[in-house]
């Protein structure tokens, strides 16, 4: 008959049956570590090549965007010093601006309902047409500047986006 009795067999098999079960138990939390760490790895990589990405992005659109803004600025200033030509001083004696032209460009500048029209028809003693071309072209190269950086803002939203590797 056999040596060992029953109910230390059933012992012993239980504590080979601990036994697996914990080796199992290690080796698979080894591996699933493993896993982890090779996808966080993974992502480390991912974000530090889109960071890149949109760190070359970001200097590519602020050169362009400062070059052309240089170039509106430019024209801008060179407009500017055309007005005494294009408006002569015979213009500018022949005509004043009066007040009312002032509030309603004023106020259309800061988008906002100009104030009442007194004194709407008197003239206002300094300001003379060149003055008035002088300011216009001056609002529309920041006008254009302002165009420039918004373009610039654009593909720099469309330079951040994923792309579709």
């Amino acid at each position: 008959m056999s040596v060992i009795q029953w109910p230390y067999r059933m012992l012993a098999l239980a504590a080979l049956a601990v036994a697996l079960l914990g080796f199992g138990w290690i080796k698979g939390a080894r591996h699933v570590q493993a896993q982890w760490d090779t996808a966080i790895a993974s992502q480390v990589l991912q974000v530090a090549t889109v960071r890149q990405r949109q760190a070359e992005a970001t200097v590519k659109v602020v050169t362009e965007y400062i070059d052309r803004v240089r170039i509106v600025h430019e024209k801008g200033d060179t407009i500017i010093k055309e007005v005494p030509v294009y408006v002569p001083v015979q213009a500018d004696a022949a005509c004043r601006i009066n007040r009312g032209f002032v509030r309603l460009h004023d106020a259309a500048a800061a988008n906002e309902l100009p104030e009442t029209a007194s004194d709407a028809d008197a003239p206002t003693a300094n300001l003379a047409l060149s003055a008035v071309a002088a300011t216009v072209a001056d609002n529309y190269r920041i006008c254009h500047e302002n165009a420039e950086q918004l373009r610039a803002l654009q593909a720099w939203i469309q330079e951040m986006a994923p792309s579709s590797e």
